[in-house]
């Protein structure tokens, strides 16, 4: 299994260490890579600027790729429900992509081709934050599935 996390935007330092440290404990279960594309800043209105993200984003996605969205007003699941879903995905076989917005958030269109809407909580969170928590979360879920000792919750 291959996992792709494509984010928009790019980590400060702090978070980056600290995203780079799950990068590193997730490779031991699954081949990981995380692609940050630049914002559309200076795009004319909020749905341009959506819709020229939502289109890098595309572009860097694998061809058959399960897509994941990440959104605070979709599913949210607890670890063991994400384990769950990962050990799926796993079954399946294809690549999985998890897609993070901006800080203006995912294009409508983009959030509905994808095969799963993933929510965090309803907590708003900085993109760069969700991302931490969505590579920590994923870290969490294989060390789940190996019944490793990280996850402290019952199963």
């Amino acid at each position: 299994m291959e996992i792709a996390l494509l984010a928009v935007g790019k980590l400060r330092p702090s978070l980056r260490e600290a995203c780079d440290d799950y990068l590193r404990r997730l490779s031991r279960y699954v081949r990981v890579r995380e692609v940050e594309v630049r914002e559309a800043a200076r795009a004319p209105t909020l749905a341009a600027q959506r819709r020229q993200e939502a289109s890098r984003l595309r572009e860097r996605a694998p061809a058959g790729a399960d897509i994941v969205v990440l959104a605070r007003e979709c599913r949210s699941l607890t670890s063991d429900a994400l384990a769950g879903q990962m050990e799926q995905w796993q079954l399946a076989g294809r690549p999985l992509v998890l897609l993070l917005g901006g800080s203006r958030g995912l294009d409508p269109e983009l959030m509905a081709e994808a095969e799963m809407r993933w929510s965090l909580g309803p907590l708003t969170l900085p993109h760069e934050l969700a991302r931490l928590v969505v590579l920590e979360q994923v870290y969490r879920a294989f060390t789940i599935l190996r019944g490793e000792p990280y996850h402290k919750g019952a199963r």
